[in-house]
């Protein structure tokens, strides 16, 4: 392997987090290099909702805007992807795909997750568009169409009831989901939700988008739009590399898993931070931004610390 540049930090992922932790380091002076994979977990979304000022921004125009504002205050981005890091002295090596090393001083890794979807035909091309999962990214969207809500874990009537706030023709297909509870049943149906026992067979799609839900018996339940709940999980092979390990998310129990971290992103390995879903699975565009900034800072402070004792025991050294 052949290393290349030393930087203060390296920041590893190139969507909200990763940009917004750059920008900050950039504006505190330090080198910063973003190393960016390019797969976005938001691509197929049509726009970011719930952040201000920047509602319904195509996601790679948000990224387009970030990574300018990266270079206006001095930081690299390339393109790449990060596979290992170790801590070697006075910071960390981290090793890309291509044979390359960076090194740097701190890391910040914002990975993001990946969406494990049921194995159902069908859902897949329509993820991001015809299906969905989150009522606050997508609700406003799909308002008063015809939901379905297809069961695939513990949290299947969770959600259809979060969705009936959008919409009053809501079913949700139990599919893979457990038998609801008593007073889960007197909750669906005190708010008119249908419920469809057995096995989906696909979903349907035409020329105009999703059509409807095909149940193992061939029938098809004319539906608009359908929301799932995917698997999220952070897989980092840089933080894993480190040591870290994933855990359950108390919120999701098995469906979710992320790298602890404290509200400033810092984990247990020290001089590495984690902004946006690596972390916090429920972080949407600008609370990964937040994040960011957040990571940065500490990463920032974490420098100065470092720096001012080395330049005190300089002083002591010299005087």
């Amino acid at each position: 392997m052949t290393t290349q540049d030393e930087f203060d930090v390296a920041v590893i992922g190139g969507g909200a987090g990763g940009l917004a932790a750059a920008v900050t380091l950039g504006r505190a002076r330090r080198s910063v290099l973003v190393i960016d994979a390019g797969r976005p977990r938001n691509a197929p979304a049509d726009g970011v909702h719930n952040f201000l000022t920047r509602d319904g921004l195509p996601p790679a125009e948000l990224v387009a805007i970030g990574r300018e504002e990266v270079g206006r205050y001095g930081g690299e981005i390339r393109s790449g992807t990060a596979v290992a890091a170790r801590a070697v002295r006075d910071g960390f090596e981290v090793d890309l795909v291509d044979g390359t090393q960076i090194r740097a001083r701190r890391l910040v890794v914002a990975s993001g997750l990946v969406d494990e979807l049921p194995d159902v035909p069908g859902l897949r091309e329509q993820w991001g568009s015809g299906v969905v999962h989150c009522p606050y990214c997508h609700g406003w969207e799909i308002s008063d169409q015809a939901i379905g809500v297809l069961g695939s874990g513990p949290m299947a009537v969770h959600q259809a009831l979060l969705f009936r706030q959008w919409s009053a023709d809501l079913v949700l297909f139990l599919h893979t989901a457990p038998e609801p509870t008593t007073e889960q049943i007197e909750q669906l149906d005190a708010r008119d939700i249908a419920i469809v026992r057995g096995p989906v067979a696909a979903i349907e799609a035409g020329d105009a988008g999703l059509s409807g839900v095909r149940l193992g018996d061939g029938t098809v339940v004319a539906r608009q739009a359908v929301v799932v709940g995917p698997r999220m999980v952070a897989r980092s092979s840089v933080l894993e590399s480190l040591g870290l390990l994933p855990v359950p998310h108390p919120l999701g129990a098995e469906h979710v898993e992320c790298y602890p971290a404290d509200a400033m992103g810092t984990t247990a390995v020290p001089g590495v931070w984690v902004a946006g879903n690596a972390g916090d699975i429920q972080a949407q565009v600008i609370t990964a931004a937040s994040q960011g900034v957040m990571a940065g800072a500490a990463a920032n402070l974490s420098l100065i610390t470092e720096d001012t004792a080395a330049a005190v025991q300089h002083r002591r050294s010299t005087s």
